[in-house]
């Protein structure tokens, strides 16, 4: 009865009609959109089975792409960054394949670590950002934190008898990113209280860190050997190290800058 009242109504009723469904049933993206595409169902000669598939593939899209964005969001990432941004010419010791390889998320199925080794200038937080944010978009949950904001949650978290608490949130996400790990020295309590991050998640959930620190250097960070080397084994057993090198790009790009200026000033001079 309903499809026979329908096909009497004028073509702007239909558009008042249209409009008022879809904000009933929250479809924004048909809502918007409907007016382009009937538009183009006589143009290019749409079936109306083909007009009501892009509508529906339009309004499914657009709530993935809102998602994704949802997802980045409450990961908590500092700034935007992404594979495609990232100077491979620049950094000639990072192995693209490797990158756009883990890129698919395969290891964060797995559950599996990350380790992103390397000197300050050499772009490991940027990839660890833009994994991150891979991750995000294939519709895993997660969460980014420095490790010393991290370690200082947790300490806090432990005086105020919400340490468990805590350590499940910190859990249940499908991939961690840490960065900054190795810059700072930790005191025993702050590493244990790490480890326990870390053991929650084995075998479970991934991990993914960023450190200026090669592993034989993590004992300035973990000061007990065993601690250190528990810690260690949970972070790269079964998973990808990728190694940025010493040599600086940001230092690199700031003296090309310098000298470029330099030549100018000179020519005009």
């Amino acid at each position: 009865m309903t499809a026979n009242r329908n096909r009497g109504l004028t073509e702007q009723a239909a558009d008042t009609a249209v409009d008022q469904a879809c904000r009933m049933l929250r479809l924004p993206t048909i809502r918007s959109q409907y007016p382009e595409l009937a538009e183009a169902v006589g143009r290019d000669q749409m079936t109306y089975r083909g007009f009501l598939a892009e509508l529906l593939l339009s309004e499914c899209d657009d709530r993935a792409r809102r998602r994704s964005e949802r997802r980045i969001k409450a990961a908590g990432f500092p700034r935007e960054k992404s594979i495609r941004q990232f100077d491979f010419a620049a950094n000639p010791v990072i192995d693209p394949a490797a990158i756009h390889t883990l890129a698919s998320c395969d290891w964060v199925k797995k559950g599996l670590p990350l380790c992103l080794i390397g000197d300050s200038g050499t772009g490991k937080s940027h990839l660890l950002i833009a994994l991150g944010t891979e991750a995000a978009m294939h519709e895993y949950r997660v969460k980014y934190v420095l490790a010393t904001k991290l370690v200082n949650e947790l300490v806090e978290a432990a005086d105020e008898k919400l340490l468990a608490k805590t350590i499940a949130r910190y859990g249940r996400v499908d991939l961690l990113c840490i960065d900054e790990l190795g810059y700072m020295e930790l005191d025993r309590r702050g590493a244990e209280l790490l480890f326990q991050v870390l053991t929650e998640r084995e075998e479970k959930n991934s991990v993914a860190i960023a450190s200026n620190e090669s592993f034989g250097g993590w004992t300035k960070t973990f000061t007990d050997p065993r601690l250190c080397a528990a810690i260690v084994d949970r972070l790269t057993f079964g998973g990808n190290i990728i190694e940025t090198g010493t040599d600086s790009y940001r230092l690199a790009a700031t003296r090309a800058r310098a000298e470029q200026k330099a030549a100018a000033a000179v020519a005009a001079g």
